[in-house]
């Protein structure tokens, strides 16, 4: 069985469709839900930070997670990206579903 995962990234929002567009061409996962208009408030470089984001959620194969690493971060803006890979419990959810994540995502 394929082993598979949502891979969470935030992101400006101006940069959001070119990340999920660069992953999707290259079949690095076959969905990205853009959820516009989140705020993140976190710690950088000593200081509390807060910035207007949106959050990418990105359907794949979790073997594909370090090559979809290197896309976003070829596109993405920021020096350190968040890249969070979250694991789908196996044979839970729409099997359909499932499967045509497997389909629409390149072989390793």
């Amino acid at each position: 069985m394929v082993k598979l995962c949502v891979v969470l990234c935030n992101a400006p929002p101006e940069k959001a469709e070119a990340i999920a567009r660069a992953a999707l061409e290259a079949r690095l996962c076959a969905c990205v839900n853009i959820l516009p208009q989140v705020t993140s408030l976190y710690r950088w470089d000593g200081a509390i930070a807060k910035d207007a984001e949106s959050t990418l959620l990105m359907k794949t194969r979790a073997e594909l997670v370090p090559a979809l690493t290197e896309a976003i971060r070829a596109v993405h803006p920021y020096e350190v990206p968040e890249v969070i890979a979250l694991p789908i419990v196996p044979g839970v959810g729409n099997p359909a579903y499932l499967s045509w994540v497997v389909a629409e995502t390149r072989d390793p």
